[in-house]
């Protein structure tokens, strides 16, 4: 898992979807659901987030938890879908 783009998610997780409010205690690993940070309007600013930051489009097939429920799922699937961005270009 890429560090930097973890970093970035959990920064955008933080101040966007946690409001600031980071006691510290979330994990890479931690559902972000069973947690109460996303909700079904979190997922749509996540894909926002994710699109506009890192320049690919998430299908309506990929918005499921294993790419979406924890900050490594996020940044692996991130990181699955740059890879595909240089290969299609």
């Amino acid at each position: 898992m890429n560090t930097e783009v973890a970093r970035e998610i959990r920064r955008f997780i933080r101040d966007e979807l946690m409001f600031g409010e980071d006691d510290g205690s979330l994990t890479a690993h931690d559902s972000l659901l069973s947690r109460g940070i996303v909700d079904s309007t979190g997922v749509l600013e996540l894909v926002t987030f994710l699109e506009t930051t890192f320049k690919f489009h998430v299908e309506d097939d990929e918005l499921v938890p294993a790419n979406l429920d924890s900050i490594e799922n996020i940044a692996r699937f991130v990181e699955r879908k740059c890879r595909a961005c240089f290969v299609a270009n």
